[in-house]
């Protein structure tokens, strides 16, 4: 039942990339092009003499869209704190910021992290070259990375509205 679930899940995530994406991007735009043209353009004989027909109309504003809406998506990204906002209610919604992802994080990386922690701890407690704070903050992160690599979360995650 649950890879049923989660299969459903990819296929809805997929359908709304791709409608979002591709299919509303084009009727948006075909449509947005007919209705400006047959309601503005052609109830103003001022308009309507200097684009007599759709397709001159059509081509125009799709030249200058498309340079329009490029700086207004740079402009979105780099310049108002909807984007930050944006990452922001991702990072919080994304389980993988508190947990090894599956794949070589979880079964490499993760592993030789407390694999050489462990190593690095055994040497400097030979040589006495650890402080009480020290362990304590070994300690910690030795547990942090147990939790991770058994598939646990460490960390909480920020919840906002």
């Amino acid at each position: 039942m649950k890879a049923r679930v989660k299969f459903v899940a990819r296929l809805w995530f997929y359908f709304r990339q791709g409608y979002a994406t591709y299919l509303t991007y084009a009727i948006g735009w075909v449509s947005t092009l007919i209705t400006v043209y047959y309601l503005a353009i052609k109830s103003g004989p001022e308009l309507l003499a200097i684009f007599p027909h759709f397709v001159p109309f059509g081509i125009l504003a799709t030249v200058a869209g498309i340079p329009l809406s490029v700086v207004l998506g740079w402009w979105h990204y780099k310049r108002t704190p909807a984007y930050t906002a944006e990452v922001d209610i991702g990072v919080e919604a994304n389980p993988y910021y508190y947990k090894y992802p599956p794949g070589y994080n979880k079964d490499a990386w993760g592993p030789l992290y407390l694999e050489l922690l462990t190593m690095m701890r055994r040497l400097l407690e030979t040589n006495k070259l650890l402080s009480d704070e020290e362990k304590t903050r070994l300690d910690e992160l030795e547990r942090k990375l147990k939790i991770l690599n058994d598939g646990g979360f460490v960390g909480q995650p920020r919840r906002k509205m």
